[in-house]
């Protein structure tokens, strides 16, 4: 299932949210539907995961205007739920041999 990580600017603050399900279709908005906010954790406490949970919680569509919208991540995967951390991402090239001619 892809998973969408939006970048977007509200009330002068920069946050980033994720989705599985985003509509383009709107001339002047990104409506953002199924939010994935993030999960808390008893052994550590995020301040900026806390307010996206106070502010988006109960949210069922989100519509923002194309201007507050930075950037839009499209993933397979939620990229934040890897199992194995030292795993390399996907299509990063780790070294490429064809300039290496001895």
């Amino acid at each position: 299932m892809a998973v969408y990580r939006v970048h977007f600017t509200w009330k002068e603050k920069e946050y980033t949210l994720k989705s599985t399900s985003l509509d383009m279709t709107h001339p002047y908005f990104v409506a953002i539907k199924d939010l994935v906010l993030p999960q808390e954790k008893s052994y550590l406490i995020n301040p900026a995961d806390d307010e996206i949970r106070k502010n988006f919680e109960g949210v069922r569509q989100l519509m923002l205007p194309f201007q507050s919208v930075s950037l839009i991540e499209e993933y397979r995967e939620d990229p934040d739920n890897r199992e194995n951390d030292d795993e390399v991402p996907r299509g990063k090239i780790i070294s490429n041999t064809i300039f290496n001619k001895p």
